[in-house]
């Protein structure tokens, strides 16, 4: 089997660029996707509302858990990892967030970076986006992936925004705008009630294509080299015997943690590490599963007195309304519940802001399971971009074992200190007069956590991971970097190129499926030669102004 394109991974990034790459007939294009096919029937990946329910279910996600942390009583961090076409964005939970322009300022900052700022990232955001909400020179607004803000149309949303400003923050008119800081209603990538992950904006629009090929259920072992080309993939499918497929371009797609395994696997990692492993070296690169990075988060749930929250949506007798209301389109199943939040500066020493905010009108866990038997609402909080640092190192060669893999949550005392005015600001936001109504006091982390020691004592034993894994094989010139920012190929390789999360040199602020879908379209254009979009330079705001707030 030859093709001209082999995409190892129909995730986020793959589906995308399997769609693009295959716009010209000439390109035969074929994607390898280890998990199953995002089956039209399958209500759990496409009603918004069951996003709980592949969480931690091996039909839907791969199920990594971290080493033992040990900042965090040595908790093994769950992970969920999406096991079917569209990866992650099959099972997410659907909130489209850029990050702040400043993230792509502090990219080009690093040396061979400069096309990676704002100015070039922001026409393929456009490129990629239709904004439902309306339209401005930051938007766009006839791209593949539809998105529809949230509603927040229930009472406790009204209290939430009068909250935040009499806690002294502001409003925003848009975070994937002009104005990141602040709060408003979230963009969803969910149309007319249904989640719109990566395989439906993309792949499904394209996959009649003739050049277009997909198998799932397809394991790749291993990547082929001759000398430093690489030129096909070993495979296996179902429990069938290894077999290979070769390409004239192999894209790797398969996310933060199994893109630096396979390419450890493959001979292309740390080479002391390699060798112990007994794998030949094809390229000795150290930065591979290096510098992973992440957002951990906490709930800070309230009960609610007066019955306004979705907490009775949740009741099992309420289902078969529920889901016949979702067939037509609308109903509480039609939404992810994280229709609100925003983003501020946690103290005054960083540049932008640096904590994040999710705010429901219930009080939910990702598994589902709710601490409050009647109505509630919570904030999902969290530093954004943690000083910390880990790894992702493979312990066999056994390519269907996960890799080994450490976070080092709460290992610096920036990162420590980032959590104590997280959970601070989030109580003085849910105290404030707007809740007096509705309050019925904390759940969690309840009013025995009160000092420092103890808020991060709770941290430690509760938080769980946002799902945002990245920057495991970084794009740079430095000696840990891994990728070739102009052009995505893994340095010092011929026709093998990474894009996913994993190429990210920093961490984005907030969910990161944007990120990585502009990632993407850009990406398409590098591997097929095409001229560049041109950067658009637009003024963004920078902490310290006070110009077009009141407009934004």
């Amino acid at each position: 089997m030859k093709t001209d394109y082999l995409i190892i991974g129909g995730g986020s990034a793959g589906c995308i660029l399997a769609n693009r790459l295959s716009t010209a007939p000439e390109n035969n294009v074929l994607v390898l996707e280890a998990g199953r096919p995002d089956s039209w029937w399958d209500i759990f990946v496409h009603m918004p509302a069951a996003l709980t329910i592949p969480i931690g279910n091996s039909h839907y996600d791969w199920m990594y858990e971290s080493e033992p942390e040990p900042f965090m009583n040595n908790r093994q961090i769950y992970h969920a990892r999406g096991k079917l076409l569209g990866g992650s964005s099959s099972i997410n939970g659907m909130i489209f967030q850029r990050g702040n322009p400043l993230d792509y300022e502090r990219w080009a900052r690093d040396e061979g970076m400069k096309n990676w700022d704002y100015a070039h990232c922001l026409p393929y955001f456009k490129r990629m986006e239709n904004c439902l909400a309306g339209g401005d020179p930051f938007r766009g607004d006839q791209g593949p992936l539809k998105l529809e803000r949230g509603p927040g149309q229930t009472p406790l949303f009204k209290a939430f925004f009068e909250a935040v400003q009499q806690a002294g923050y502001p409003l925003t008119k848009d975070v994937n705008g002009y104005r990141q800081e602040g709060f408003a209603l979230f963009d969803r990538n969910i149309h007319r009630g249904r989640r719109l992950g990566s395989s439906r904006a993309y792949f499904h629009p394209a996959k009649h294509r003739p050049n277009l090929q997909l198998r799932c259920r397809v394991m790749v072992t291993r990547i082929l080299f001759e000398g430093k080309r690489a030129i096909g993939v070993e495979y296996k499918e179902g429990k069938g015997s290894l077999q290979k497929a070769f390409a004239n371009e192999i894209v790797l797609c398969g996310g933060a943690f199994n893109s630096p395994q396979l390419l450890q696997l493959s001979g292309v990692g740390n080479s002391a590490d390699l060798e112990n492993h007994g794998i030949d070296v094809i390229q000795d690169l150290p930065g591979v599963g290096e510098n992973l990075q992440d957002h951990l988060e906490v709930y800070i749930q309230y009960a609610c007195t007066q019955p306004v929250s979705m907490q009775p949506s949740l009741k099992k007798y309420k289902r078969p309304w529920i889901g016949l209301q979702w067939l037509f389109r609308k109903g509480p199943a039609a939404t992810n519940h994280f229709e609100a939040g925003g983003f501020i500066s946690g103290n005054e020493n960083v540049t932008y802001p640096n904590i994040m905010f999710h705010f429901l009108p219930l009080a939910i866990r990702y598994d589902g399971t709710s601490p409050s038997g009647g109505h509630g609402y919570q904030v999902h909080v969290g530093p954004m971009y943690a000083d910390t640092r880990g790894t992702v190192k493979i312990s066999t060669t056994d390519p269907q074992k996960h890799p080994k893999i450490h976070f080092n949550y709460l290992s610096t005392p920036t990162d420590r200190q980032e959590w104590i005015e997280a959970v601070r600001t989030s109580r003085r936001i849910l105290e404030q007069p707007a809740f007096t109504e509705f309050s019925g006091g904390e759940i969690s982390p309840g009013p025995g956590v009160k000092t420092d020691e103890e808020i991060l004592d709770w941290v430690a034993r509760d938080a769980e991971t946002a799902l945002h894994p990245s920057c495991t094989c970084k794009m740079g010139n430095d000696t840990m970097s891994v990728v070739d920012p102009n052009s995505m190929k893994v340095r010092g390789l011929e026709r093998l190129r990474v894009v996913d999360a994993s190429a990210m040199p920093y961490i984005t602020n907030g969910n990161i499926y944007a990120p990585v879908a502009m990632m993407a379209e850009k990406a398409a254009d590098l591997i097929l030669g095409l001229t560049p979009l041109e950067p658009e330079q637009v003024a963004f705001f920078r902490k310290g102004e006070t110009d077009r707030i009141a407009q934004q």
